[in-house]
């Protein structure tokens, strides 16, 4: 398992019953998980929350609040600072077993010690973007969604990373993957993390388990002859670990040797056990 154990101010309290208790710095927010399938450890705890997501039965859901929460607020990551706001889709912009991916590569990227050009596709809120810039990366952030790239932006800010040090584009991953290969532009570094279902900024429609490889083998097309790595990150519930495993291999490692490895990505969960968040794929070039 890949584990996410440095945060300091976020915290998975409990878990259990279709839900999770989480620390966000010093707020309390509940919401549903659908992986937590046994008993919550601690009952006591989930007592007073300061926010509390409904799910509907007739799918989608809402907040209560308990007290008056700021707008947004900050949290911190080692030297990173995010802003976090509970969404309406019960989201809070920050998906923090990631971090564990933000070490990765921020490592890979300072081990090169050279300038290094990375390609965030799915960027969200910025979170990979921020942690590979600040490691001396340029990195070209791609959401098809505005106020994404824009959270994100006020994310780079936050974070004091230099403003030339991100591209900002509000586009389709794969119309944007394919312009990028007729100009001919190439990253030494390529990380993904597409949702299970969406929609373009033109009504285009992805679903994950039609798109993935097509996307994947376009992006290894994007590496640069002395790639460092390439990331695939899945939500997907029923998508192993291994079928990101057997995409980088038929792809990057096929085409460029290297190593590939790929496993669940989890939190650690104070009264017990872990959570888990998904799963990591992870391509290192040979000179990695």
């Amino acid at each position: 398992m890949i584990i996410a154990s440095a945060w300091k101010d976020y915290e998975v309290l409990d878990t259990g019953d279709g839900e999770k208790l989480e620390r966000w710095k010093d707020i309390v927010l509940r919401r549903p998980d659908p992986q937590a399938l046994w008993p919550k450890q601690s009952p006591a705890l989930w007592a007073h929350p300061d926010g509390y997501y409904h799910r509907s039965q007739k799918g989608g859901g809402e907040w209560e609040f308990f007290r008056k929460l700021p707008e947004r607020w900050e949290i911190g990551y080692r030297s990173l600072r995010f802003y976090v706001h509970p969404t309406g889709f019960k989201h809070t912009g920050l998906f923090p077993e990631q971090a564990a991916n933000w070490d990765w590569m921020a490592e890979l990227i300072r081990r090169a010690n050279r300038p290094l050009r990375v390609l965030n596709l799915f960027g969200y809120t910025g979170g990979a973007t921020v942690a590979c810039a600040q490691a001396g990366a340029k990195v070209t952030h791609v959401d098809a969604a505005k106020g994404m790239v824009q959270w994100a932006g006020d994310n780079r800010r936050l974070s004091q990373i230099d403003e030339t040090s991100v591209r900002w584009i509000v586009d389709d991953a794969l119309k944007f993957v394919a312009r990028e290969q007729r100009r001919g532009n190439t990253y030494d570094g390529i990380l993904m993390d597409p949702p299970s279902y969406g929609r373009g900024p033109g009504g285009e429609v992805w679903k994950l388990e039609n798109e993935l490889f097509g996307l994947v083998s376009a992006c290894e097309k994007l590496l640069s002859e002395n790639a460092v790595f390439m990331l695939i990150n899945s939500y997907t519930t029923g998508l192993q670990p291994a079928v990101l495993h057997n995409m980088l291999c038929m792809t990057a490692a096929k085409n460029r040797g290297g190593r590939v490895s790929a496993d669940e990505i989890v939190l650690p969960v104070t009264a017990g056990g872990v959570l888990p968040c998904g799963a990591s794929g992870r391509w290192e070039g040979q000179n990695a």
